[in-house]
């Protein structure tokens, strides 16, 4: 004899169906070396309803729950044909549940001459069972049938009713629960009590029978089902009594009872009935009968076709007839129930509903109110009877207090939320403009704030502006309605023009002016201190009652926090913005190299001031130096570090150096600031006569260049990080630019927020400035920069940061305009350059400078050919000035120093000073530079 066969045949009858079904698939698993296994018994109708599982997850028996008799599963298939079935897994499901066997092995489980249930086997990899296998499976099928008609039933040891009782009429909505169970879907309802002794959530109801068959006990599971499944093949009355896990895990007995229903065709529908507690003893239940019975509320129960079924003595008093009288009567056909208007229609609508209602009814016989809840149920309805009489005539009486107090709290609550947001003086004005003035009826606000001695209008609502002028000439500190109020710190209500003018006798003209007919005028007081009055009017006599004083005395205190607060931010905030102003450049000059246009962009309200900038520095020679930085962050110490940045910008410019040996003294004074200090810069330095553009960058977007034929590109730049962070030298790029290229330089801000990234938003500037150029927009320069902002920062810039924009239109210096001629390194250069500077000065007809020219370069030339070394070269370049430039190759710069009376030299840089209007050096690739800048003149001897 197999010896799992053996150990199983010392299992005495008597043991629990639970133990049954778990010592069967533990012995047929472990025979067959298989993955796991279900056994499943017969249900109502079509269904097959898992009862026990070994060795598989939750997440794969879950969907094996219920199981239509007529699906294509295993169990089905072994059900309707009576006989074992092996069914292979398809590759697609072997694929929903990778890892686990081939196949699954089935075979019926019968009882009392019919089929009870299945078997079922997850096998392994080695496939379908052997013969062998299969007489192992039957004889444990065997097994489990004869000791499932040997385990105990419930009705061993379920609580007894007794005789003849019907428990669901006797404790009527305490504690019995309906339920509705649709046998063709498996779908259902639970109601409120039913689900709350199941022990089950509303949230973790999902309305299927598996949410009834998880707490029920597992050797309850099987006789339960298989009364159910009498009930609906006998056409009879279903009852049961089971046992069922409550949330803290233990269990306790509930007694059931219900009626299957039937289509035409004799297929049953739903299965409809109650359950109750089945724990306390008949003596108790009695108990709770007589209560029920004696309790001041009326009930009285129906049936779904309104019959009375059960009344209590209050119920029969308010109906005025006897329980007898009553039962098996129809609601609707008593007289009582006729004289309540609407009261059929409104229980009617309520029960097609199924969800609980109640309303109030008036009995006019007996001239009290009741308040009635109907409660709906499958099996019919509850009605509770309560007189209210009373407890209205109080309500009634509170109502209007309460009323009061609730929209009292509710303005406050707003108001408070309004003004937490309220960031400016004017955002405190309508926000009480908007919350307090329709509630009062009050059509006009007038918020005044003292200024020296003086009250000036902070903001006002309803008022015409002659008015506020008049008010604010009249507002030095005297007799006036709102300097009395500060004064003496307490609020003035006036109900009419006669009450105005008996408080303020001086001012009795302006009732009239104004037009209104009542006032509040409420003092502003925060931190001990009274600095304004809040004034709230009305367009006809008012007088305010106590409730109405007091809410707008509170919300004076709540408008004076908020208006204090709000006033030392805008007086920051203009601080803040003056010194951003004067930060920033106030023109822009006019240069020949390139024109310009600019715009600032402070961030939105809320924001402290930014370190944005902008600069347009004009350079030796027709060259044009083009700056934009931001200074990361946000307050007074990044805008701080802004104007230290753009003044060293400016310093070192000055001195002719290089991008890159600028952008790195930039680096050393942000490494200097702090360790927290990061700045992005982009220096681009333009040369005119030349059009090249030397580019560098730390950390910032590059320029979009947009050539003559529209095309619009972004260079690449070097990858340098932040000023603060970086590592010199600096990546240099040179760019040869066209006649009437655009560079359109900009921060962070203007492309980027955080509702778009910075590819988009430079995509965007791209298709904005094609757009321009096609339709003309950028050749006004002012036009392309409101053009600009307006696409890219639109309503939302209110919470985006700062930006700056900067555009430049490049201009190249004709040839025409330039005359270069190399020299040698000999004491003649000096006259050959005379010789150059009248031959050329002549052609372009400036005779008149000729002189001075000559003694510029000669003097130029001289110092080179004495202090210097070659090569030689002088240019000259007719711009909006007349440019005279001497380069060699040496790197020592010209020093100017005061020269004795006794001194042969020294004197030559004094005498460029005094013939040139501006003078310097800068280095070259190849040496320096040395240059003098006269101002051009008009025929007439006038400068231009």
């Amino acid at each position: 004899m197999n010896p799992r066969l053996a150990l199983l045949s010392t299992v005495a009858f008597g043991a629990p169906e639970s133990e049954v079904f778990r010592l069967a698939l533990q012995h047929a698993t472990g025979e067959l070396c298989a993955l796991g296994g279900t056994i499943h018994l017969c249900g109502p109708t079509s269904a097959l309803c898992l009862a026990s599982a070994v060795g598989l997850p939750p997440a794969l028996t879950r969907s094996w729950e219920i199981i239509d008799q007529e699906s294509l599963l295993a169990p089905a298939r072994a059900l309707r044909q009576g006989t074992a079935v092996w069914l292979p897994l398809l590759p697609t499901e072997a694929a929903d549940v990778p890892g686990l066997g081939t196949g699954l092995a089935a075979l019926p489980v019968s009882g009392g001459g019919r089929i009870t249930g299945t078997i079922t086997l997850l096998t392994g990899d080695r496939g379908e069972p052997t013969p062998e296998q299969w007489d192992f499976l039957r004889a444990v099928a065997a097994w489990t049938e004869g000791h499932m008609a040997r385990a105990p039933r419930l009705s061993d040891s379920a609580p007894k009713e007794p005789d003849g009782e019907q428990p669901w009429q006797d404790v009527p909505g305490l504690r019995v629960g309906w339920w509705d169970w649709n046998l063709q879907t498996d779908g259902l309802i639970w109601d409120a009590v039913a689900m709350e002794f199941y022990g089950s959530r509303p949230a973790d109801f999902t309305g299927k029978i598996q949410d009834w068959m998880h707490i029920l006990h597992p050797d309850d599971l099987a006789p339960t089902l298989a009364e159910a499944q009498r009930a609906i093949r006998d056409h009879s009355v279903y009852e049961a009594a089971y046992r069922v896990r409550r949330l803290d895990g233990t269990y306790g007995w509930s007694r059931a009872r219900g009626m299957p229903t039937y289509d035409d065709q004799g297929r049953p529908l739903r299965m409809v009935g109650v359950r109750w507690e089945n724990s306390e003893s008949p003596s108790a239940r009695d108990a709770l009968s007589r209560a029920l019975r004696q309790m001041s509320d009326g009930f009285l129960a129906v049936d779904p076709e309104w019959r009375i079924i059960f009344t209590n003595l209050e119920a029969e008093h308010v109906l005025g007839f006897s329980q007898e009288q009553l039962f098996g009567r129809v609601l609707w056909d008593l007289p009582a129930a006729r004289r309540i208007q609407g009261l059929e229609r409104r229980c009617q609508r309520a029960a097609a509903e199924g969800k609980p209602a109640s309303f109030d009814v008036l009995m006019p016989d007996m001239g009290r109110r009741y308040r009635l809840r109907l409660v709906p149920g499958p099996v019919g309805c509850a009605l509770y009877l309560t007189d209210v009489t009373e407890k209205l005539r109080v309500q009634e009486e509170r109502r209007a207090a309460e009323a009061a107090a609730s929209e009292r709290a509710a303005q406050i609550t707003e108001l408070t939320a309004a003004l937490a947001k309220a960031t400016t003086s004017q955002d405190v004005v309508d926000a009480v403009a908007q919350r307090v003035l329709p509630p009062f009826d009050a059509v006009g606000l007038m918020v005044q704030a003292i200024e020296g001695n003086r009250l000036l209008n902070v903001g006002s609502v309803g008022y015409a502006d002659d008015f506020l002028d008049l008010v604010n000439d009249r507002a030095a500190a005297g007799t006036s309605p709102s300097w009395s109020v500060i004064s003496s710190g307490t609020p003035a209500f006036l109900s009419s023009p006669q009450e105005y003018v008996a408080y303020a006798p001086d001012h009795a003209d302006l009732p009239g002016i104004a037009n209104k007919q009542a006032w509040a005028f409420l003092p502003l007081t925060a931190s001990g201190h009274t600095f304004g009055v809040c004034v709230v009017s009305f367009d006809r006599p008012r007088r305010l009652n106590d409730d109405e004083r007091s809410l707008l005395t509170t919300i004076s205190a709540l408008v004076a926090q908020a208006l204090e607060r709000a006033r030392l931010y805008d007086a920051e905030r203009i601080r803040s913005r003056e010194l951003q102003r004067s930060l920033l450049p106030t023109d822009l000059p006019d240069l020949p190299a390139c024109e310009t246009a600019a715009c600032y962009l402070p961030a939105g309200q809320g924001m402290d001031v930014g370190g944005d900038w902008y600069d347009v520095i004009p350079l030796s020679s027709g060259r044009v130096a083009l700056v934009v930085g931001d200074v990361m962050g946000h307050g007074l110490p990044e805008a701080a570090t802004m104007g230290r940045l753009r003044t060293a910008v400016h310093t070192l410019a000055d001195l002719e150096l290089p991008p890159d040996e600028i952008m790195g003294h930039l680096n050393d004074i942000v490494g200097d600031i702090g360790e927290e200090s990061y700045v992005t810069c982009l220096y681009a330095l333009y040369d005119s006569t030349t059009q090249v553009c030397t580019i560098t960058c730390a950390g910032h977007p590059p320029p979009a260049l947009v050539h003559p034929d529209g095309t619009v590109r972004f260079p690449e730049l070097g990858a340098d990080p932040p000023l603060g962070a970086a590592e010199p030298p600096f990546e240099t790029v040179e760019l040869t630019l066209p006649e009437g290229t655009l560079v359109v330089l900009y921060t962070d801000g203007l492309v980027e927020s955080t509702k778009r990234d910075i590819d988009e938003g430079m995509a965007d500037l791209v298709r904005l400035l094609r757009t321009a150029h096609e339709d003309g927009t950028d050749a006004d320069l002012e036009r392309l920069c409101d053009t600009l902002t307006v696409g890219m920062l639109p309503a939302e810039h209110q919470a985006a940061d700062d930006a700056a924009l900067l555009v430049a239109r490049l201009h190249a210096l004709n040839a025409d305009r330039m005359a270069s001629w190399p020299l040698a390194e000999d004491p003649k250069a000096a006259s050959l350059a005379r010789r150059h500077v009248s031959e050329q000065l002549s052609a372009w007809g400036l005779d008149d400078l000729t002189f001075t020219t000559e003694l510029l370069a000669s003097e130029l030339v001289g110092n080179v050919v004495r202090h210097a070394k070659g090569p030689v070269s002088l240019r000259l370049l007719h711009g909006a000035e007349l440019i005279c430039e001497v380069f060699d190759g040496s790197l020592t710069m010209p020093r100017r120093r005061r020269a004795a009376d006794t001194d042969e030299g020294g004197r030559g840089l004094q005498l460029i000073t005094a013939l040139s209007q501006r003078w310097g050096t800068r280095y070259t690739t190849k040496g320096k530079c040395i240059w003098t800048e006269q101002a051009l003149h008009d025929p007439d001897g006038r400068g231009s």
